[in-house]
Order: C-alpha cells, then structure tokens, then sequence
C-alpha cells in the first residue's frame, strides 16, 4: 500500500506539480489550499506524511497552527515545512511547534524527495520493535544510528535530520576537518555555504541550551569545521 502524503500549499502551481512529481515516485497525494480544508479532511484520517506552507492565503501562520494541531493529534505523524519563509526565526518557531524538517522551496525537488524518504524511514525505525540499537559515544555524546538521535549529557538534543547527519560527519573522526560540501555530501543535500553556517550555528545553539559550556565543534576558517572531544 502506498504511502499517503498531504501537501497543504495556497499556490495552486506549486502545490500541483509537488504533488505530481510524488505521484511519480509512487506516493499517493492528497493537495488542500487552506489550513480549514485540511484540518476537516485529518479529521477523518491523518496522512502518513504532511508537507505544509506557513503562509495560507490571508492567515499568515496558518501552516503553524496546522502544525500544533497536528503533533496534538499525533506524536509520531511526519511533519515537513516546504515554504519560501525559511529565516532562522521561521525555522525555529516550525520545529519548536513540532515539525521533523524545515525545506526552503529553493531547494530541488531531488532534495525534498531525500529528506521525505528519510523522515519515513526514521518513523519506521521508530515504530518497530528494535533489537539492539546501532550507537556510539564520543565523551558526553552518544550517536544512535537507528534512531537518528543525540544524546548530550544523556540529554536529547532536538535536531532535524540534516543537523544529524552534520554531527555524525563531524564526531565520527574528532581531531578531522570537515569542508563544508563534506558536510553536505554527509547531510545528502545541495545548498550554499551560507546555508551550512547556519546550521552549524543552530547545531551549536542547541547544545549550548544543554550545556552552557559546550564548546566541542571548531570553526578552522578557510577550511570547514571539526569536533574535537572533552574528558
């Protein structure tokens, strides 16, 4: 059985030729205009993945509050912000209201695809039984490769898919510079150097909301960034 997945988009191009291109890919898509036409159509059944604008029409939040609704609804439902509002503070305020991944609509619709497969297969990891977890530590962190989580000071550390794998290119050689295109070859996506430095920002400020004095990943100017590890 196909995979169910709701794009929530007010622009009626981009919602339908998203919606296409993941038909292609063999999904089956359900596309609403507004925050109320979804909200009645999840009312009756949840997709197994919903893709959301911020911005719908005249409400200019209305894909956040599409989004509390939904983790109120679910905790483990797949939620993804495809939207041209990507500012930090947009980013943030997604995935603090519960959202798995934030996508610029910039980004490539291969790009998109990626983190969408990925973000199943991580809630697939989630719901099955588990034998023993993949993990390893370095220091106060430990890596756990099924479940894609951080852990700090035995603390989780909320981050989407790509900062994961940005931490886990980092940690897996402590002491190894990092380019930034390394880090977007590990992290699997395409964007500007600009972008990586943003996420290597919110990584750091994430653990520092942890650890005031979490220091562990170095900035080597001109070259990319490495971890080092702390007794």
């Amino acid at each position: 059985m196909s995979k169910r997945i709701a794009i929530v988009e007010d622009d009626d191009g981009i919602r339908e030729n998203y919606a296409d291109a993941l038909r292609q890919q063999g999904f089956s898509v359900q596309t609403y205009a507004c925050k109320d036409s979804a909200m009645s159509a999840f009312e009756l059944a949840l997709p197994h993945l919903a893709i959301l604008d911020i911005g719908l029409h005249d409400q200019f939040d209305g894909g956040f509050e599409l989004c509390q609704w939904l983790r109120n609804k679910s905790n483990l439902l797949p939620i993804i912000f495809l939207t041209a509002r990507d500012s930090d503070a947009d980013q943030i305020s997604g995935l603090r209201l519960g959202a798995n991944d934030f996508v610029s609509k910039t980004m490539s619709f291969d790009n998109l695809s990626a983190r969408i497969h990925a973000t199943l297969n991580y809630l697939s990891r989630l719901t099955q039984p588990q034998q023993a977890d993949q993990e390893f530590t370095r220091g106060m962190l430990t890596v756990n490769l099924d479940r894609l989580t951080l852990h700090w000071q035995e603390q989780l550390v909320k981050t989407t898919i790509t900062e994961f794998w940005m931490v886990h290119a980092l940690v897996k050689n402590p002491g190894h510079v990092k380019s930034k295109q390394q880090l977007m070859d590990d992290a699997k996506i395409v964007v500007d150097d600009n972008t990586v430095t943003a996420h290597i920002k919110r990584i750091r400020k994430k653990f520092i909301a942890i650890d005031a004095t979490f220091n562990c990943i170095d900035t080597v100017y001109g070259m990319g960034y490495r971890w080092h590890d702390v007794d």
